[in-house]
């Protein structure tokens, strides 16, 4: 296989799959509804699970890890195949899995911010890549309650860690990429985090009643 052949199938097919959105097929699913049209509008786990509670969440979470899983797991075939290194691959498979997530064509483009596609990839590449990505997230989470903020600090983490890590130019820059679209993902949320008006996270297993939030 050629190497060209490699990437172009790599991006295909983690494009594909980035675009099966686990918050609106389980929406759909379970609900017969769509998560897009409640809160803020997002395809992703924090509006599916303040909208319909706890109980379909960890469903969310199994189809979008999932998803980027065997993006990740196939271009390391593909890259290996090729006889490039298969992290190149992963990284690769990163990109595109996370604009199929982002801008899913099946769903008209509107999806989710990318945060378990990319945290997925993550614990693929290193565990110190995987510490400080997922760490600063559990940590800013729980001390702040504001999952955007952990959100965009771990995505502003990846492309350092990575240099850090492996000191690769191809690699560290698919991680400023992802960290890029994941930080104009959360444009409002940084400008609302600015403001002061960002939404906490309140722990809840039900669908909050009519009113609340």
């Amino acid at each position: 296989m050629s190497a060209v052949l490699a990437f172009i199938l790599t991006a295909v097919l983690g494009y594909m799959l980035g675009c099966v959105n686990g918050a609106i097929l389980s929406s759909h699913l379970f609900f017969h509804d769509d998560v897009r049209k409640h809160g803020s509008g997002n395809a992703g786990l924090t509006n599916f699970y303040r909208t319909y509670g706890a109980k379909f969440a960890p469903m969310v979470i199994l189809c979008d890890m999932a998803k980027a899983a065997l993006a990740i797991l196939l271009s390391a075939l593909l890259f290996h195949l090729a006889g490039m290194p298969t992290l190149y691959g992963k990284f690769w498979a990163g990109i595109f899995v996370v604009v199929g997530h982002m801008f899913p064509f099946r769903f008209h483009f509107k999806g989710g911010k990318g945060i378990l596609c990319s945290g997925t990839l993550l614990l693929f590449l290193d565990w110190r890549i995987a510490v400080a990505g997922w760490g600063l997230f559990v940590l800013l989470w729980l001390l702040t309650r504001y999952v955007s903020l952990g959100s965009v600090a771990a995505a502003i983490s990846f492309p350092i860690s990575t240099w850090f890590v492996f000191g690769d130019v191809f690699m560290t820059a698919c991680a400023a990429v992802i960290a890029a679209m994941i930080l104009f993902a959360h444009r409002e949320n940084i400008r609302r985090l600015l403001r002061g008006e960002e939404r906490k996270f309140h722990f809840h297993l039900n669908p909050p009643k009519e009113g609340q939030s």
